[in-house]
C-alpha cells in the first residue's frame, strides 16, 4: 500500500454506479490473484503428468508463484510512490494477464515455472493496492463495508479455486486454469483505469535500496530453490543443495545487517520494535504455513492415493470457504466489539481441532466424512485473517502502514511458499518410512497377512501380480499414515501459536481506521 505525501488533498469518495463498478473491478482482480494460489493445487497431478515430471516437481508451479509474489510485496510501497497507486495497480493487473497467457502456453516444466515466477512478480502489488484503492474511494463512514467486501473476496476465492481448477482440468485441459484470467483481468484493468486515472496519487522520486533488493531476491530465491529441489537431491548430501543453503543463509543474514543501517531500506526492519507487529506477523506467517500446508497436501493425497479426480478433489476441498464467506462481512463490521486476541485464539483452536480430526482418517474415509471437517474449518478463516491484520497494524503511525502491510504480506506469502515445499517433502519422507514399517507385517508369520494372501490366491492372480497388488495397498496406507502425520503436526503448531497472540497489547483500533490510513 502506498502513502501519499502529506500535502496531497485526498480525492472525494465515489458514489452510485462508479463506486459499484470499481468495487466489482477491484474485487475481481483480487479474487483472480488469490484464486491463482489455490486453483493450481488440484491441477498439480495433471500438470506434472502432462509435462512428464513427478508430482513433487509439479508443486513448483505453486511455490514459484508464491515466491515471486512474496519478493514483490515489500516493494509495493516504493513502486506506488514512484509511479502512482492507480497506474501501478493497472500495470500489475495487465502483467498478470500477459503472464497468465504464457503459463497456459508453456510446453515444459521450466517454461511453466518461469511464467509462474513472472506472473507472481506481476501480481505482487495487486492485492495490497486493491484494498488501498477501495478504501480511498469509499466514504469514511462506509469504509468498514469496503473492508468486509475485500475480505469476503479474499476468502471466497479458495472455495471456487479447487472446484474451478478441478472442473477445468477434468473437462477442458489444465492451460485453461490460466486462460480464464484473461477476460477478467482485461475488464478489471480497463474499468479501474477509466474510473480512477484522474484520481492518481502524487508521485515522488524515491531512491531504491539496490543492495537490499539484490540480497532479498538472492536470499529468498536460493532458499526456495533449495526447499523445492532438496528432496530430489538427497538434501545436504548434494553439493548443489549445500551451496544454495549457504548462499541463502549468508544473503539473508547480510540483508538483516544491511537493512538496519540502510538510509532507504527495501525491508523496514525497525517495524519489529513494535511488539504487536512482531507477534502478529509471527502468528500470521506460521499460521499460514500450517493452513497452506494442509490445503496443498489434502488434494494431492486425494488424487494420487485415493483415486479422486481433480473435480472431486476440488469439491472435497471447497467447503472450507462456505462459513468463511458468510462470516467475513459480519466479523469485518463488528471488529471493534471483540477482544481480537480471543477471536484469533478461537481460530487457532478450530484449526487445531479440525487438523487433528483429519489426522484420524484412514484410506477408507468417504467423501461425506472428509468434507465435514473442511466445512467446520471455514469457521476459523475470518477469525484468523481479519483480526490479525488489525493487530499487527495497531499502534503504527499512518506513515508506516504501507511498509507494515508490505512486510506482513511478504512473510505471509513466504510462509505459504515454504510450506508447499516442506509439507510435500515431509509427506513423501513419512510415506517411505510408513511403507517400510508396514512391509514388515506382510509375511506368512502374521495371521492377518497370511489370510489376505490366501484370499488373493483364489483370484487367479500370479505370484508377481499378488505382490504388486499388496505393494499398492501398502503404499496407499503408508501415504495415508504420512498425511495423518502432517495434519497432526499442523494441529500442534496451531496450539503452539496461541501464546504469541496473547503477547500483543490492546487497544487494537477500529478496522476502518488502521487500514484506511
Amino acid at each position: 500500500m502506498a502513502v501519499t505525501p502529506d500535502n496531497a488533498a485526498p480525492p472525494k469518495p465515489l458514489h452510485g454506479t462508479p463506486l459499484v463498478l470499481l468495487t466489482i473491478a477491484v474485487a475481481f482482480s483480487t479474487f483472480m490473484e488469490v484464486l491463482d494460489m489455490t486453483i493450481v493445487n488440484v491441477a498439480v497431478p495433471h500438470i506434472s503428468g502432462s509435462l512428464g515430471v513427478s508430482a513433487s516437481e509439479g508443486t513448483w508451479t505453486i511455490s514459484s508463484y508464491s515466491l515471486a509474489s512474496a519478493i514483490m510485496q515489500p516493494l509495493t510501497g516504493w513502486i506506488a510512490r514512484r509511479f502512482g497507486e492507480v497506474r501501478t495497480f493497472c500495470v500489475s493487473v495487465a502483467l498478470f494477464v500477459i503472464f497468465s497467457m504464457m503459463c497456459g502456453l508453456a510446453t515444459s516444466m521450466p517454461m511453466l515455472v518461469i511464467a509462474r515466477l513472472l506472473q507472481g512478480a506481476g501480481s505482487g502489488p495487486m492485492v495490497a493496492l486493491s484494498l488501498t484503492l477501495l478504501l480511498s474511494s469509499y466514504p469514511k463512514e462506509r469504509q468498514g463495508i469496503a473492508l468486509a467486501l475485500w475480505a469476503m473476496t479474499v476468502v471466497v476465492a479458495p472455495i471456487f479455486g479447487p472446484i474451478l481448477g478441478g472442473y477445468i482440468t477434468d473437462n477442458l485441459s489444465w492451460p485453461w486454469i490460466f486462460y480464464i484470467n484473461l477476460p477478467v483481468g482485461i475488464l478489471a484493468a480497463i474499468i479501474t483505469w477509466m474510473l480512477l486515472h484522474k484520481r492518481e496519487t502524487k508521485t515522488m522520486k524515491a531512491p531504491i535500496d539496490v543492495v537490499g533488493l539484490f540480497l532479498l531476491v538472492a536470499g529468498v530465491g536460493c532458499l526456495q530453490f533449495m526447499l523445492d529441489n532438496g528432496n530430489d537431491h538427497d538434501w545436504f548430501a548434494s553439493p548443489l543443495i549445500l551451496t544454495l543453503g549457504l548462499t541463502a543463509l549468508v544473503c539473508l543474514v547480510f540483508l538483516v545487517v544491511w537493512e538496519i543501517h540502510a538510509k532507504h531500506p527495501v525491508v523496514d526492519l525497525t517495524l519489529f520494535k513494535q511488539r504487536n507487529f512482531t507477534m502478529g506477523v509471527i502468528s500470521l506467517s506460521l499460521g499460514m504455513f500450517a493452513f497452506f500446508g494442509i490445503n496443498v497436501v489434502f488434494p494431492l493425497w486425494l488424487q494420487t492415493t485415493l483415486g479422486y479426480t481433480a473435480t472431486w478433489a476440488g469439491l472435497a476441498s471447497a467447503p472450507v470457504g462456505i462459513l468463511a464467506f458468510l462470516l467475513s462481512p459480519i466479523i469485518g463490521r463488528n471488529l471493534q466489539r471483540f477482544d481480537l486476541r480471543i477471536l484469533v485464539t478461537f481460530a487457532f483452536l478450530i484449526f487445531a481441532m479440525t487438523s487433528y480430526w483429519f489426522s484420524t482418517f484412514d484410506s477408507a474415509a468417504s467423501f461425506a466424512t472428509l468434507i465435514v471437517p473442511r466445512f467446520v474449518m471455514g469457521l476459523a478463516i475470518p477469525c484468523f485473517f481479519i483480526p490479525l491484520n488489525q493487530i499487527y497494524l495497531s499502534g503504527l503511525p499512518p506513515t508506516e502502514i504501507a511498509s507494515a502491510s508490505g512486510l506482513s504480506n511478504f512473510f505471509r506469502t513466504l510462509g505459504s511458499s515454504v510450506s508447499t515445499a516442506v509439507t510435500v517433502t515431509l509427506w513423501q519422507h513419512r510415506g517411505i518410512y510408513h511403507h517400510a514399517t508396514l512391509t514388515e507385517y506382510v509375511s506368512s508369520a502374521q495371521p492377518g497377512a497370511a489370510q489376505y494372501i490366501q484370499q488373493l490366491s483364489h483370484m487367479s492372480m500370479g505370484a508377481s501380480q499378488r505382490l504388486g497388488f499388496i505393494d499398492q495397498i501398502v503404499t496407499r496406507e503408508g501415504l495415508t499414515l504420512a498425511v495423518n502425520d502432517i495434519f497432526y503436526m499442523c494441529a500442534i503448531l496451531f496450539i503452539l501459536l496461541i501464546p504469541f497472540i496473547w503477547m500483543t497489547r490492546p487497544p487494537f483500533g477500529s478496522a476502518g481506521g488502521a487500514a484506511g490510513h
